[in-house]
């Protein structure tokens, strides 16, 4: 793991004795993750609704079937600016 390049994807600075630092808890932490992927999920159910008793108690599973989906206009008609078919948000900088 590049823990330099991970700081540069961050907007970091980071000087060498960070790195030095870091290096390691990184590369530990992605070893101890890797771990995951040697447990057999074979016959585990996806889960959904989370741990919560109202994700217990709330019907997760569906059908995937398809929808039709709003028109352009109709998604635009809730919103509280459109310009040219487009949602318009402020600018951010």
């Amino acid at each position: 793991m590049d823990v330099r390049q991970v700081a540069k994807l961050a907007h970091l600075e980071i000087t060498d004795e960070e790195v030095a630092l870091y290096s390691p808890q990184m590369a530990n932490i992605v070893k101890y993750v890797e771990q995951l992927n040697e447990i057999d999920t074979d016959n585990v159910e996806p889960m959904l609704g989370g741990l919560t008793a109202e994700g217990e108690g709330t019907k997760t599973g569906r059908p995937d079937e398809p929808h039709s989906s709003f028109s352009q206009a109709e998604a635009l008609s809730e919103a509280p600016s459109g310009v040219a078919g487009h949602f318009q948000v402020p600018k951010v900088l």
